[in-house]
């Protein structure tokens, strides 16, 4: 990593990570609440943050989903990273076990919750690998 913003790193792991109708989505919501949010969020975290070399896609893919559910209430962020766990190559098979291993940790409701949000992942078209 060369530098903690890098806005063309970011655009390249968006384009990796997330399909057009995902990106679209959060970049619309953060731009209509703060103008420009949406460049610093690609730039700092997609460019910045997901370019360390210490962890892989799917190590950071976990860990994001284990942190969105266990906030709760991030339904449609939860939706999105759902998704890109299957553009990595992770099945909804998978991506379930994680939500069933976080049961003592994040507790059964934000649990159960979670994987209404795989099922709903599933349902809406989303790919399986």
């Amino acid at each position: 990593m060369t530098s903690p913003f890098d806005p063309i790193a970011g655009a390249s792991t968006l384009a990796e990570l997330q399909d057009a109708e995902t990106t679209e989505g959060w970049r619309a919501t953060a731009t209509a609440a703060a103008p420009g949010l949406d460049d610093w969020i690609a730039g700092a975290v997609f460019g910045g943050t997901y370019q360390r070399p210490a962890l892989t896609i799917r190590d950071r893919q976990l860990l994001n989903l284990a942190a969105i559910a266990a906030l709760g209430g991030a339904d449609p962020q939860l939706v999105g990273h759902i998704r890109t766990c299957k553009r990595i190559g992770m099945t909804s098979e998978e991506i379930s076990e994680a939500v069933v291993h976080l049961i003592p940790y994040i507790g059964l409701p934000r649990a159960m919750a979670a994987l209404r949000m795989v099922n709903t992942a599933a349902s809406d078209g989303s790919s399986e690998r």
